[in-house]
C-alpha cells in the first residue's frame, strides 16, 4: 500500500457536502485524515459523512456567513480529533449573472459574505488554533480562474475571487511567522452542483461549454482534478508552498482567444 499523505492530520472541509468538497473529504480520508464536513446541506452532509462507516469522518451544519459558527466548527474538530492541520475552505456561491447596469448590490453584498468574509473568517479561527498549539498547517482556499482574468463569471463572483487571492497573499505573508502555509486554488469550469445550477445547465451541457472555450483538449476537467490539487497543498509535498495561486486551468488563462491560432 502506498503511504498515506494525511496520515493522522486533521482537516475542515468547508462545503464538503457536494461537488469539489465532497470529492477533497473522500481523498483525505483516504489518504488518512480525519475530517470534518462543514455545509449548510444538512441531510446530504449527514448522509455522506455516514457513508464512510467511520469514526474519522464528521459533519457540522456551518453556515461560512456566521462567524459563531465557524468558531463552532473549528473547536468541534479540535474537541473530536485533538487537533487541526488542514483548513480547506471551498464553500462558496455563483452569485446572479447581471450587467453592472442591473447591478443588485444586495446580491454582491450577499457573493462576498460568502465567498470572501466567508473564508477569513474560517483563516481566522482556524489560524488561531494552529498558532496557539504550535501547528505548522495547511490552509487552502477554493479561488476560481476567474479570480485571475475577467469576463468568464459574473461580476459579483469575479470580484470575490480576486479578493481571495488577495487574502490568501496576505494572510501568508502574516502567518508564515507561524510555519503555516496559505495557498489558492484557481479551477477552470468543473461540472459541480452549484455550476449547473447557477447555469441552469446538465452536467454534460456544463463540460460542452467548458470544452468549447477550453485551452488543453483531450481530457474534461473534474472535480477530481481539483481535490487531488487540494490534496498535494495540504500534504507535506508542498511543504514550502505558500502564497501561492495553484491555477489548474489547463492554460486557458494564459492564452489570448483575441489572436488567431497557429497551425501548421
Amino acid at each position: 500500500m502506498s503511504k498515506q499523505r494525511l496520515q493522522s492530520k486533521v482537516a475542515i472541509v468547508t462545503g464538503g457536502a457536494g461537488g469539489i468538497g465532497a470529492e477533497a473529504v473522500r481523498i483525505f480520508i483516504e489518504n488518512g485524515a480525519s475530517v470534518v464536513i462543514a455545509d449548510v446541506k444538512d441531510e446530504l452532509g449527514q448522509k455522506y459523512a455516514s457513508s464512510f462507516g467511520s469514526e474519522k469522518v464528521s459533519y457540522r451544519h456551518c453556515d461560512v456567513r456566521n462567524e459563531k459558527h465557524v468558531e463552532e466548527t473549528v473547536a468541534f474538530a479540535v474537541e473530536k480529533y485533538g487537533s487541526l492541520d488542514i483548513l480547506f475552505s471551498n464553500a462558496g456561491i455563483a452569485g446572479p449573472l447581471s450587467s453592472i447596469l442591473a447591478f443588485d448590490l444586495n446580491e454582491f453584498d450577499n457573493t462576498v459574505v460568502v465567498n470572501l468574509r466567508g473564508a477569513a473568517a474560517f483563516i481566522k479561527h482556524a489560524a488561531r488554533v494552529m498558532v496557539e498549539r504550535k501547528t505548522r498547517g495547511s490552509i487552502i482556499c477554493t479561488a476560481s480562474v476567474a479570480g485571475s482574468v475577467a469576463g468568464c463569471a459574473g461580476h459579483d463572483y469575479t470580484a470575490s475571487k480576486h479578493a481571495l487571492v488577495g487574502l490568501v497573499r496576505s494572510t501568508c505573508s502574516e502567518l508564515g511567522a507561524y510555519g503555516i502555509r496559505v495557498n489558492s486554488i484557481s479551477p477552470y469550469a468543473v461540472a459541480t452542483p452549484l455550476t449547473c445550477e447557477a447555469l441552469d445547465m446538465k452536467d454534460s451541457e456544463v463540460e460542452a461549454a467548458g470544452h468549447a472555450l477550453a485551452n488543453l483538449h483531450g481530457i474534461t476537467l473534474k472535480a477530481s482534478h481539483i481535490a487531488e490539487a487540494a490534496l498535494f497543498l495540504a500534504s507535506d509535498e508542498s511543504a514550502y508552498m505558500s502564497g501561492h495561486n495553484l491555477i489548474v486551468d489547463g492554460g486557458f488563462s494564459v492564452v489570448n482567444r483575441g489572436l488567431p491560432c497557429i497551425k501548421n
